[in-house]
């Protein structure tokens, strides 16, 4: 007759030992979390523009040949910042797509610099990128065509810390700059921007497929 095996004191059953490493896991979640919304919010919250051989406008919305708020705001800091002859040379980024009838967040980018003061010849409109991974990457192929070694790149805050990741990934050189808040912004707007660059800098570490949901997100941050 089997003799009857008592457990032994202090060893974890099956059971115990899955909930250590299910709170293990969301140790690390939490802890990453954290990181994230620091970094984010660091970055969001210095500007490191200084002399440069470019300025680098990430593209936003623009609706029928207008910047939208968001890249009319990028845009009027790039040209304070090329007033103040921090650089140049603007870099405008961002195409389009079926329903912006022919217009990219580039091109219009570029017409809204040369309605206020810069010259053609000191803009270089990019008009073929779709998402942040596509412009850097572009951005990367403009910087070493032109031998730009050094580049103040200009966004929204929440927006800055996964570029800079983006753009050292590529071998450029950056410096930060976020362009100014205008008006309110609610705790729920600010909480989706939040989620969306740690969702979207997250997968990118991870080197993740997730081109669909950082293009939703995006349209809810919108």
């Amino acid at each position: 007759m089997t003799p009857y095996l008592r457990p032994v004191p202090g060893e974890p059953s099956g059971k115990h030992l899955l909930r250590r490493v299910v709170g293990l896991v969301l140790v690390a979640l939490v802890g990453w979390a954290a990181w994230l919304i620091f970094e984010i919010h660091a970055t969001a919250n210095e500007d490191q523009a200084r002399a440069a051989d470019a300025i680098v406008v990430f593209g936003a919305a623009e609706y029928s040949g207008r910047p939208s708020p968001v890249l009319h705001a990028r845009l009027d800091h790039a040209v304070n910042l090329y007033n103040k002859q921090i650089a140049p040379l603007i870099i405008t980024l961002g195409g389009g797509g079926d329903k912006d009838s022919g217009h990219s967040e580039g091109g219009v980018a570029r017409d809204y610099l040369l309605a206020n003061g810069v010259p053609y010849g000191k803009i270089i409109a990019e008009t073929r990128s779709f998402d942040t991974e596509q412009q850097v990457a572009r951005l990367a192929m403009i910087a070493r065509a032109n031998h730009l070694e050094h580049l103040v790149v200009v966004s929204d805050g929440t927006h800055l810390f996964r570029i800079r990741y983006l753009c050292q990934a590529q071998g450029l050189d950056v410096y930060t700059s976020p362009r100014p808040l205008y008006g309110n912004i609610s705790n729920q707007d600010l909480w989706e921007r939040y989620f969306h660059e740690m969702v979207s800098y997250t997968s990118s570490r991870l080197h993740l497929h997730t081109s669909w949901l950082r293009l939703w997100l995006a349209g809810k941050s919108d």
